[in-house]
């Protein structure tokens, strides 16, 4: 009895450390798929293992910023990620969905179980120009950016949705 209860640890054990060996080698691979213009570039908004926990509150914290406030001069934009991290489509042009098999945003959030809700409103592509377009493949994508502070919406004024038209839209995307 005692052989078997053994060879059971053993093999549990060695089991065990093949997963923990797999999840260290998927976790370590490289933050950018392969093409897009992110990997060519030196340095994101943040360093990587801080944009892998941290993006979702950074994305929620500018989403606040812009629809409440009417800022729009944020730093972590979901559509400037779309714009970096996007693959060019080679087969049919312009670029492949970020949320696509094996594509940058749906490759972590498979494999963390996580269900991709973005892009229900949001482009999956990015929404101007094509491969080659002027968005600098060296350095940091936000240096030498223009700070527009001072682009606010004033009271009264109709600056994207209004707050009952967001809930509504919540609603929806809850429904689903």
């Amino acid at each position: 009895m005692h052989s078997s209860s053994g060879i059971l640890r053993g093999t549990g054990l060695i089991i065990g450390g093949f997963f923990a060996l797999f999840s260290t080698l998927v976790q370590s691979g490289s933050a950018v798929t392969p093409g897009s213009k992110a990997a060519g570039m030196d340095a994101c908004v943040a360093p990587t293992g801080e944009i892998r926990r941290n993006h979702m509150d950074y994305l929620k914290h500018d989403r606040i910023k812009v629809v409440q406030q009417g800022v729009r001069d944020v730093k972590h934009s979901l559509a400037e990620c779309i714009a970096c991290h996007a693959e060019p489509d080679a087969v049919k042009g312009g670029y492949q969905p970020v949320n696509g098999a094996g594509q940058f945003c749906n490759g972590c959030h498979q494999y963390v179980a996580v269900s991709l809700t973005c892009f229900q409103c949001h482009s999956k592509t990015p929404e101007t120009g094509g491969p080659g377009d002027d968005i600098p493949t060296t350095g940091n994508a936000h240096e030498g950016l223009k700070s527009t502070s001072d682009q606010r919406i004033e009271p009264g004024e109709r600056g994207g949705p209004l707050m009952e038209e967001l809930a509504q839209l919540h609603e929806l995307s809850r429904e689903e």
